[in-house]
C-alpha cells in the first residue's frame, strides 16, 4: 500500500511540475512580448520566403511556449499571411517586398488573392522584386506580378499549361477480386469513375477540359498583362527552358546569383546594408502586439478541409465545430455580420446538411456572406449555397452538385483464397451487406434510393438559396464542376472577389465603418502535442505518399475510407 501511495505521489508531483512550468512559461513570455517583437527598421524590405504547408486558417498565431522553446510551426495560416501583407502595405518602414518561395500546397485561388494584395502593395509607391533559382508554374504565376523577376544563371521557368491526370482501377479490381460497388447520381459525378471503367468518359473529359481551360485563361491573362508576353507562345515554344531564353523572351528581367540579387535591392534603396524582415517575424509581430479591438465585429468562420461527420479539427470540417461557431457568432451582440470562408472539396452529405441548416439559422440573426477559397465544391457548395451573398475567386473550383456511394466488395477474393462466411439474422433484411459476399440487390436499391433522395434535397437547397427553379439547378448540376468565373455566369455565385471583398461587403451591409475581425472556430491547445519535441514522431501516410509523388494513391485511400453517402468533388486536378 505504501508503494502505491509513493507511486501516486510521484506522478502527482510530476504533473504539478509540468502545470507550473507551463503557467510560468506562458506568463514570462507574455510579460516579455514587447521584447520579442522583431524591430522593423526604416527602409526595410519584407522577405516572403515560406516553406512547409499552408492552411486557409491558422487560429493560434504565436504559441508562447513553443516560441520560447524555439519550435517553429510547420503550418502557415493564409489568413495571417494576408494580414501581414496588408499591414506592410501601409507600413512606412517597409519600402518593398522580396518574393522568393511559397508553399507547394498553396492553391490557385489563394495565389490569385495574394497576387491582388501584392498589386495593391505596389500601388502605394512600393516595389516588389522576385528571385528564385528555378520557378515552378505556381511560383511564376505569383512572381510575375513583381517589378523585377530574377533567376539563377542555370535556372529555368516551368511554364507548361495545366493538366489533370485520372488513374483507373477496373482491371486491377478484376485481377485481384476486390472491387467497389458504385452508386451515383449525376453524369459528371466521376469521383467513382476510376473504379468502374478503364478510361475517361466523354462527360468527364468534357468537364475537365472546360475546367482547366477556364483556369488557364485566368492564369495566362494575369501573366500576360504583368509581363507583356504571349503566354501560350511561351508554353508551346518552351521559352522558359533556360535562363537565357527566359530573359530573351521576357519571362524574366535578369539572371544573377542570390548575393547579386541582394545588391540589386541595396541599389534600389540606396543603402550599404540591406534591412530584411522575414514574413514570419512580421506575422509574429502582429500576433504578439496587443491590437486594438473595435466594439463592432465581423465574424470570419473558416471551414477548411474535407467534410466529415463528427467534431472536426483544424484540417477537417466537422459539423459540431461549425454549428458551434455559427451559433456563437449569431448570438454574439458585438458581431454584426458573419463571413463564412469555405475551402473544401466536400465529403459527408449528412454533415454538409447539418452545417447548411446552421447557416440558415444564423441568417435569421444577421447576414451571412460566403467567401470561397481554392475549392467550394459538392458538399463545400452545399454548405455555402444558402448564404445571403457568395464571393469566389476566378480560379475557385466550385459546383459539383451531385452525390455518390461506394461499397467495397471482396467476394471474388474471398472465394479465391478459400474464405467463406455464414450469416444468422433475425430478419430477412438483417444482412444486406457483407464485404465478403456479393452485394445484395435489395441493399443496392436502398442505397440508390438514399442517393436519389439526397440529390433531390441538394437541388432544393440550391434552388432555395440561389432563387432558381429546381429544373434550372439540375441543368447545371449532375456533379459538374465550374470555375468561379463560370459559376458567376450561371448563377452559382454572386461576385468575383476574395475574402477581403467579402468582409468589406459584410461591413458595408451592416454599416460598420470601424470594426475588427473575430476569427472562428477556436481550438483547444493540445499539451501532448506541445511537449512532443520530435517533429518526426508522428507518421502521416498521406504525407508520405505525397512526398513520393503518389498523391493519387493517398486520394484513393481517402475515398475508399469515406463513410456514408458522399457529396464531394469528382476528381483530383494537378496544377503545377
Amino acid at each position: 500500500m505504501n508503494f502505491i501511495k509513493s507511486v501516486l505521489s510521484s506522478l502527482l508531483a510530476i504533473w504539478i511540475t509540468i502545470v507550473v512550468f507551463v503557467v510560468v512559461a506562458v506568463g514570462v513570455v507574455v510579460s516579455l512580448s514587447n521584447d520579442m517583437v522583431k524591430e522593423v527598421k526604416p527602409n526595410s524590405v519584407l522577405e516572403i520566403d515560406l516553406h512547409g504547408e499552408i492552411n486557409d486558417y491558422s487560429p493560434f498565431g504565436i504559441d508562447p511556449v513553443t516560441e520560447m522553446l524555439g519550435i517553429t510551426e510547420q503550418t502557415i495560416g493564409f489568413n495571417n499571411l494576408c494580414k501581414a501583407i496588408e499591414k506592410a502595405t501601409y507600413d512606412d518602414d517597409i519600402k518593398g517586398i522580396s518574393l522568393k518561395n511559397i508553399p507547394e500546397n498553396m492553391g490557385l485561388a489563394q495565389l490569385t488573392a495574394l497576387r491582388k494584395m501584392l498589386q495593391t502593395f505596389k500601388g502605394k509607391d512600393k516595389f516588389i522584386y522576385a528571385f528564385n533559382d528555378t520557378y515552378s508554374q505556381k511560383q511564376y504565376y505569383l512572381s510575375s506580378v513583381a517589378d523585377m523577376v530574377a533567376i539563377s544563371p542555370l535556372g529555368y521557368v516551368e511554364l507548361k499549361g495545366l493538366h489533370s491526370e485520372v488513374m483507373f482501377y477496373k482491371d486491377f479490381q478484376e485481377k485481384y477480386g476486390v472491387k467497389m460497388e458504385v452508386i451515383r447520381h449525376g453524369k459528371y459525378k466521376s469521383a467513382v469513375e476510376p473504379f468502374i471503367a478503364n478510361e475517361m468518359s466523354d462527360a468527364n473529359r468534357e468537364q475537365i477540359s472546360e475546367l482547366i481551360k477556364s483556369v488557364w485563361s485566368e492564369v495566362s491573362k494575369e501573366i500576360a498583362v504583368s509581363r507583356n508576353i504571349n503566354v501560350d507562345e511561351a508554353v508551346n515554344k518552351m521559352y522558359g527552358q533556360s535562363s537565357q531564353m527566359s530573359l530573351e523572351h521576357g519571362l524574366v528581367d535578369n539572371y544573377m546569383y542570390a548575393d547579386e540579387y541582394d545588391n540589386y535591392i541595396k541599389g534600389r534603396l540606396d543603402t550599404e546594408e540591406l534591412e530584411k524582415v522575414s514574413i514570419l517575424d512580421y506575422m509574429s509581430n502582429l500576433s504578439l502586439l496587443n491590437l486594438v479591438e473595435e466594439k463592432n465585429k465581423i465574424a470570419v468562420i473558416y471551414a477548411q478541409g474535407e467534410i466529415q461527420y463528427g467534431q472536426g479539427d483544424i484540417n477537417i470540417i466537422g459539423q459540431k465545430k461549425m454549428i458551434e461557431a455559427l451559433e456563437d457568432a449569431a448570438k454574439d451582440k458585438e458581431v454584426k455580420a458573419i463571413v463564412f470562408r469555405v475551402n473544401s472539396p466536400g465529403g459527408s452529405a449528412m454533415a454538409s446538411d447539418l452545417i447548411w441548416n446552421a447557416v440558415e439559422k444564423a441568417k435569421t440573426e444577421k447576414p451571412v456572406i460566403v467567401s470561397m477559397g481554392n475549392y467550394a465544391a459538392s458538399g463545400g457548395y452545399y454548405i455555402a449555397c444558402g448564404a445571403d451573398r457568395i464571393f469566389a475567386e476566378p480560379t475557385t473550383i466550385t459546383g459539383s452538385i451531385g452525390v455518390f456511394g461506394m461499397l467495397p466488395n471482396a467476394a471474388e477474393l474471398a472465394k479465391e483464397i478459400g474464405v467463406n462466411s455464414e450469416v444468422v439474422s433475425t430478419h430477412n433484411n438483417g444482412a444486406y451487406y457483407s464485404v465478403v459476399k456479393p452485394v445484395d440487390d435489395r441493399y443496392k436499391k436502398v442505397i440508390k434510393g438514399g442517393i436519389e433522395n439526397i440529390y433531390d434535397e441538394f437541388l432544393q437547397r440550391v434552388s432555395q438559396g440561389r432563387n432558381m427553379t429546381v429544373e434550372e439547378v439540375d441543368a447545371i448540376a449532375q456533379g459538374r464542376v465550374w470555375t468561379g468565373v463560370k459559376a458567376l455566369e450561371i448563377g452559382l455565385v454572386d461576385e468575383i472577389g476574395g475574402l477581403d471583398a467579402a468582409i468589406s461587403y459584410a461591413a458595408n451591409l451592416v454599416d460598420a465603418k470601424d470594426y475588427s475581425l473575430k476569427e472562428m472556430p477556436t481550438y483547444d491547445m493540445d499539451f501532448k502535442e506541445m511537449f512532443n519535441l520530435n517533429p518526426f514522431a508522428k507518421s502521416n501516410i498521406n504525407g508520405l505518399l505525397s512526398q513520393y509523388n503518389l498523391q493519387w494513391l493517398a486520394n484513393t485511400k481517402e475515398l475508399m475510407e469515406a463513410k456514408g453517402i458522399q457529396a464531394r468533388i469528382p476528381f483530383q486536378m494537378n496544377i503545377e
